[in-house]
């Protein structure tokens, strides 16, 4: 594993530090003292509580160094103006040291299925490293770089954001190679105001780019098909209706294992099976498939890839327990994937409960969008349990679907939720679990498993 001294860390931020502690040396960097490894750079970041509070603890745990606006007692320390700027700078130098290739994935739903669907595929021939869950802002993604092992040949680095700018301050620490946007949905309109803002944010991925860089875009997705593309950036679409798309999908069916699909990219033709059920994760698919092709993937190592690829926790996890399949969706959630998962839980034979809460950052598309929800949740499900403030409006929509009072609730306190399910659940149901991250829909799956005392 290649370490950073102080010395060089200094020099890239333009921090200070004591010249008798030059040479100490870190591998990664932690603002979590719960979550520190011996030999991490400690981040003392100002949050809901001020990280410089932890600095001692922190040694005491075996940091190597830390990263701070001020520290007091003798201790390997660099002194910074602003410890995020700081973190950024190294690990903008950290990944153009390295001699390895970026993949940035940005886009408004399925960046993590994508980022993982890459990886698997680069994997096969490549040694690759990736972000971890959740490492996809201006802390995480950094730390995500400061972990790479030493020998990484690629890195996939997922990109989140959800104000103007974002994007381009994380795509100027990466510098991708390649960039993927997976689609322009909804997510976040509250802090952008339109989907053409949304746009214009997902884009800032190509200014971190270089000029013989490529950028990977949904071709279905109306929005990329028409933007504005910088000429120096070669540009390839993948899609599944659109059929000017570089990288097609078709013949999509549905199978016992999940889905199957050819993938046609000029004169190749790839067959490919994923373990997931849903059309929605054939163009995140598609971009891995794309990707793979471009980097020099075999299309049998590209197959290999897809196959053995399995979701990661919490999104769209298919679980048999005490006589019920559950879906669990519980990650996130937007107009777009509740529009999927509940495609998803109608496929499904049994009888179908969609226990959905609210999804958040709308703003003021929020009372139309649950209303949408609630009308496509009467066709797709024969149970609704709506959870949350925004819970009577996805409720008005299902009443207008069709679904009657009985089959269609709303609650706003989890407790009288998880035990109206427990009453009307029967073995045989398909139960589904989705909701924005804030609605912390695991607590409901959790109380709803948990056997009474």
């Amino acid at each position: 594993m290649g370490r950073i001294t102080l010395g060089q860390a200094a020099a890239w931020c333009g921090g200070q530090i004591d010249p008798k502690y030059k040479d100490v040396s870190f591998f990664g960097a932690n603002n979590d003292t719960r979550k520190l490894e011996p030999g991490q750079l400690f981040l003392a970041l100002k949050g809901a509580r001020d990280g410089h509070e932890f600095i001692e603890k922190a040694m005491e745990l075996g940091a190597a160094a830390v990263l701070c606006q001020h520290c007091e007692g003798d201790i390997p320390a660099i002194v910074v103006e602003d410890v995020r700027i700081a973190l950024g700078q190294i690990a903008r130098q950290e990944r153009m040291r390295k001699n390895m290739k970026v993949v940035g994935i940005t886009g408004s739903v399925g960046k993590s299925t994508t980022k993982e669907m890459v990886a698997s595929v680069l994997q096969t021939t490549f040694r690759v490293g990736k972000t971890p869950v959740n490492h996809n802002n201006d802390i995480g993604m950094p730390m995500a770089v400061l972990a790479l092992p030493e020998d990484t040949q690629v890195a996939v680095l997922e990109m989140g954001m959800n104000h103007f700018r974002e994007i381009a301050y994380l795509a100027s620490i990466a510098r991708p190679d390649y960039g993927i946007i997976t689609n322009i949905g909804t997510m976040h309109i509250e802090h952008l105001g339109s989907m053409e803002g949304i746009l214009q944010a997902k884009l800032e991925i190509l200014e971190g780019m270089p000029e013989n860089g490529k950028a990977f875009l949904n071709g279905d997705d109306s929005l990329l098909w028409n933007q504005h593309r910088r000429e120096d950036i070669k540009t390839v679409f993948f899609g599944v209706r659109n059929t000017g798309c570089d990288v097609l999908g078709v013949d999509v069916t549905q199978t016992q294992e999940g889905m199957a699909f050819q993938a046609i990219s000029g004169e190749q033709n790839i067959s490919i099976e994923l373990a997931m059920e849903g059309e929605h994760f054939v163009p995140d698919a598609l971009a891995a498939v794309a990707v793979g092709l471009e980097m020099g993937v075999s299309p049998e190592n590209i197959q290999k890839g897809l196959a053995d690829f399995r979701n990661m926790s919490g999104r769209q996890e298919i679980l048999e327990i005490d006589g019920y399949t559950i879906i669990k969706d519980c990650y996130n959630a937007g107009p777009e994937s509740m529009a999927a998962a509940l495609t998803v839980l109608g496929n499904r034979k049994g009888r179908r409960v969609a226990v959905l809460g609210d999804m958040l950052e709308l703003g003021v598309c929020t009372q139309a969008e649950h209303y949408k929800v609630g009308r496509i949740a009467a066709e797709k499900a024969d149970v609704l349990l709506a959870y949350g403030p925004n819970s009577p409006r996805m409720l008005n929509g299902a009443r207008t679907g069709g679904m009657s009072e009985v089959k269609a609730r709303a609650f706003t306190d989890r407790d009288r939720l998880i035990a109206t399910l427990k009453q009307l659940a029967k073995p045989g149901d398909v139960i589904l679990f989705k909701g924005s991250r804030g609605m912390r829909m695991e607590l409901i799956l959790e109380g709803f498993l948990k056997k009474e005392e």
